[in-house]
């Protein structure tokens, strides 16, 4: 079995970027996948402005100012008010520009007025509560780079220097096909032996999020014909063939012999529980100009945990280095471990955990790959290498779900 590492290295060095580029409005570009770095035209603020409510003031001298400054005028935003001669002061309002010939701004909790007479009750200093010409974003600066998975606030910035449309990548299609004759759908009754399918609604949403667009091609029976069939059609309009269940070895797991049969299996077992028996591949298929290429496979395993669990550190790297993104793998950190773990195992386990009020970590009972419990108990994974053992006080490296988009 190859370990973690090895196999990681291999997917994210087969990851070929997309290509394609769309062009879409700032309200539709949120987690889409900037396409080229983006630069300012403008400055911003590109007006001298007040970071308060308050009072401009045109101050002649900060070591001896004046008792009192007479307020000559108000400006709200949006208003460009007339200069200042020295000592005289003006109303004024967040936002609002700077007039002529004023260095300071005093907030309003520090001053009174008496008789349309100011009396500033604190020391100010020179530009005090200005906002100057392009403090937060200079003409030419780049505030976005590519790669960059595109967030609430990263579209607000592209608003704030007047950009309406953004590049970004176009989506990858995947194909998501469910194995297995053991599977039904929510919503019908259960025969003996039978399950629910919650593999195809893990996978299907988990896509999304990385903002893939999903072919939902239910479940395959298990028949190596009929699953040669439904691959085989899939990868000829799909960018990525995904599976859930049949690349094990036993005698009703046709994907791995589908896909040997159709192209190439590069990947095959990994040492990692949950999650060994994850398959990577391509599927050969032919474009409009006759020429060969390859639609890349990843099979996933059957039980729910180990299929979340290789999707969230295998698959999600994978589709976001192809998406051209920068940063693909998630965060880590050191937490003090509030439980024992005293079987060395000989794979790379990871443990479903949540931090607890003292901020440690406390292990959910049952670790099965079958419990799926365990991934909506728990707020991360603890990654614990081959080999080792936890006691109560250790620190171990725990990665949240957060950073993994769980």
């Amino acid at each position: 079995m190859l370990d973690f590492e090895s196999a990681l290295e291999q997917l994210l060095a087969q990851a070929q970027p997309v290509t394609a580029i769309e062009t879409l409005a700032l309200a539709d570009a949120l987690g889409r996948v900037l396409a080229d770095d983006l630069s300012s035209t403008i400055n911003v603020p590109g007006f001298d402005n007040s970071a308060m409510d308050g009072y401009a003031l045109h101050v002649p001298d900060f070591t001896h100012p004046p008792a009192q400054y007479p307020v000559v005028q108000r400006i709200a935003a949006g208003e460009v008010g007339a200069a200042l001669a020295p000592g005289e002061a003006a109303r004024i309002f967040t936002g609002a520009p700077i007039p002529a010939g004023a260095n300071a701004v005093a907030m309003q909790e520090v001053c009174t007025v008496n008789d349309g007479q100011l009396t500033v009750n604190l020391a100010l200093q020179d530009g005090a509560n200005i906002r100057r010409v392009g403090d937060d974003i200079a003409t030419g600066a780049v505030i976005l780079t590519r790669g960059s998975v595109l967030t609430p606030a990263m579209i607000g910035l592209a608003a704030s220097v007047g950009v309406a449309y953004l590049p970004v990548i176009a989506p990858l299609r995947v194909a998501l096909l469910s194995t297995g004759d053991e599977l039904v759908e929510p919503g019908q009754p259960l025969a003996g032996g039978q399950i629910y399918n919650s593999n195809r609604y893990v996978l299907i949403n988990a896509l999304k999020a990385l903002g893939c667009v999903v072919t939902d091609l239910g479940i395959v029976p298990d028949d190596r014909e009929a699953t040669i069939a439904a691959l085989q059609a899939a990868a000829e309009s799909h960018d990525i063939l995904m599976t859930s269940g049949g690349v094990s070895v036993g005698e009703e797991d046709h994907v791995k012999a589908a896909i040997e049969y159709l192209g190439k299996l590069n990947l095959w077992k990994i040492a990692i529980k949950p999650g060994k028996p994850f398959a990577f591949g391509k599927v050969d298929k032919t474009d409009s100009c006759g020429r060969i290429g390859g639609c890349d496979f990843i099979g996933l395993p059957g039980n729910p945990v180990s299929a979340l669990v290789t999707f969230l550190m295998l698959v999600r790297p994978f589709i976001l280095a192809r998406q051209g993104v920068q940063q693909v793998l998630p965060s880590r950190m050191p937490l003090i471990a509030d439980f024992d773990w005293k079987k060395a195992g000989d794979r790379r386990e990871f443990l479903r955990v949540r931090r607890n009020a003292a901020g440690q970590l406390e292990l959910f009972a049952k670790q099965g790959s079958g419990v799926l419990t365990s991934m909506v108990w728990g707020d991360g994974l603890v990654d614990l290498p081959a080999g080792q053992t936890i006691a109560s006080g250790d620190v171990v490296t725990y990665i949240p779900f957060s950073s993994l988009g769980a």
